[in-house]
């Protein structure tokens, strides 16, 4: 049998609500110093079949069978009983009260038979232990769950003996709910064994913390002692600081007093220094109105000179148109003297070739070169008043487009600033800005133009923009690998390329 006084279980839920034990006894209950019911009395509102003529009613043995009655006892406890005691039976009732059938069980304990043993001991212990004592009946069914539980324990109390190794405990919660002969004094025992252990380990604590506090005691006064010896250290190292503080107050107060001498002295100093400076600076005043005033006069004597020296060379000049316009007249009186004709031809007119003024990309192609040779370009660049525009991400995100975008701007625009100056050719370089947050600090190259991109507008349409604002005859070159900006660049009259020639030009160069 498990002894749920020794280390009852935390209660699940709420239990219900005690009854109230009130000041007096319940209906039927004796008191705990009360003698037994079975001295003589007979017992108020005992259970139908109980015996109340001298006699605890019969219970059964472990076969089912009644087990003979056992004569009352007639002890009864001189003094309530001991609280572990009482705990101890409390929770061998708890225990056993899940066995017994709710018929059995006191009206006041029936609520409590669904709980576990340990919330029974906690919520219903005080019941538990009334019912102990007024009702015999539950007491001896209690007593013969026990019986079942510790055989060996109830039988040697029987006998009237106690086992050596018993706890007292045990032992007293066994006699007090199967009353055998002496059941009172091994419960007084009990209490007194209690009691004594109680007041011993008491002593021990007792004798125990005497000590500690006199070890602490011991130990305040040591550090007493060195606190103090220390203070008094603390104390002559204060008062030896202190005269040396005192010694360089004086000190600093003299060199105070010094200090104070020299700051007058460099006053009187500093006041005669403003003086002399006031009157420099009033001399120096004068004298740069003078030199301003001579200044002036310089200014008008240059100024006078300037004017003659002007009049001069225009006497010179107009002796000069005078001789250069006799000579024109007479060249042009021995001209028509002569009769000879205005010549407007020239040997070099007759050679069949591209004029420079009519010349365009589209007649450079008429070799067989590849669209990818670098020739190609340096044909298209060496075309008079030829015009560059390249579709600058175009190129460079096909050449180098791991690179930052940054990155390709300054390698793109570093290689065409190299061709514009080998070629002469004007070179324009566009960028698509529309994505751009913030304007690009950067400083264009030499002989380079670089445009973004407007909000809304993309570099192609940029680039066609650029090429219809180009006069009609001027060679444009438009170097895109976009077919639509080719074709649209193609239709206004400009020859587009492939990024790859421009990329392969600059990396030859």
């Amino acid at each position: 049998m498990v002894d749920a006084a020794r280390g009852p279980a935390e209660p699940q839920g709420q239990p219900p609500a005690e009854p109230q034990a009130g000041p007096g006894p319940m209906p039927g209950a004796v008191p705990p110093d009360a003698p037994e019911a079975a001295a003589g009395a007979p017992v108020a509102d005992a259970p139908a079949g109980e015996n109340t003529a001298g006699e605890a009613p019969a219970g059964e043995d472990a076969a089912g069978q009644p087990a003979p009655a056992q004569p009352a006892a007639a002890e009864h406890l001189d003094r309530p009983l001991p609280e572990g005691v009482r705990r101890r039976v409390v929770g061998i009732a708890a225990d056993a009260l899940g066995g017994l059938a709710p018929a059995d069980l006191p009206a006041s304990l029936r609520q409590y038979a669904k709980f576990t043993p340990a919330r029974r001991a906690k919520y219903a212990g005080t019941a538990l232990a009334a019912a102990l004592e007024s009702e015999p009946a539950f007491r001896v069914r209690i007593a013969e769950r026990l019986r079942l539980g510790q055989p060996d324990l109830v039988k040697a109390l029987e006998a009237g003996t106690v086992p050596g190794a018993a706890d007292p405990m045990d032992v007293a919660a066994a006699a007090y709910l199967i009353r055998p002969t002496g059941w009172s004094r091994l419960v007084a025992e009990a209490g007194e064994l209690v009691e004594r252990a109680g007041a011993e380990g008491m002593a021990a604590e007792a004798t125990r913390l005497v000590e500690k506090l006199q070890a602490e005691l011991a130990e305040l006064r040591s550090q007493a002692r060195a606190d103090l010896e220390r203070q008094r250290v603390d104390a002559e190292g204060v008062r030896r600081e202190a005269d040396s503080l005192r010694k360089k107050v004086r000190s600093l107060e003299s060199d105070t007093r010094r200090a104070q001498a020299e700051v007058r002295r460099l006053q009187s100093e500093l006041d005669a220094a403003k003086a002399l400076t006031a009157a420099e600076r009033s001399a120096a005043e004068s004298e740069a109105r003078r030199l301003r005033h001579r200044v002036s006069e310089l200014e008008t004597a240059l100024e006078a000179g300037r004017r003659s020296a002007r009049e001069g060379r225009t006497v010179e000049e107009m002796r000069l148109r005078l001789l250069l316009d006799t000579v024109l007249q007479s060249a042009q009186g021995l001209q028509r003297e002569l009769a000879l004709p205005v010549s407007q031809l020239h040997p070099a007119d007759l050679v069949e070739a591209v004029v420079p003024s009519s010349a365009s990309p589209h007649d450079v192609a008429r070799r067989a070169l590849a669209e990818d040779d670098p020739a190609l370009l340096d044909q298209l660049l060496a075309i008079p008043q030829v015009h560059l525009v390249v579709d600058g991400y175009n190129v460079t995100k096909t050449g180098y487009p791991a690179l930052p975008l940054e990155q390709q701007r300054i390698r793109l625009l570093g290689g065409l600033a190299m061709l514009a100056q080998r070629t002469q050719a004007e070179v324009t370089c566009v960028f698509d800005g529309q994505d751009l947050d913030v304007p690009v600090i950067m400083a264009p190259p030499r002989g380079v133009r670089v445009r973004f991109s407007r909000t809304g507008e993309t570099a192609d349409e940029l680039i066609r923009r650029l090429v219809r604002a180009e006069p009609q005859g001027r060679p444009v070159v438009v170097v895109s690998a976009d077919k639509e900006v080719a074709d649209g660049v193609r239709k206004a009259g400009a020859r587009p390329v492939a990024s790859v020639l421009l990329l392969n030009r600059l990396a030859r160069a």
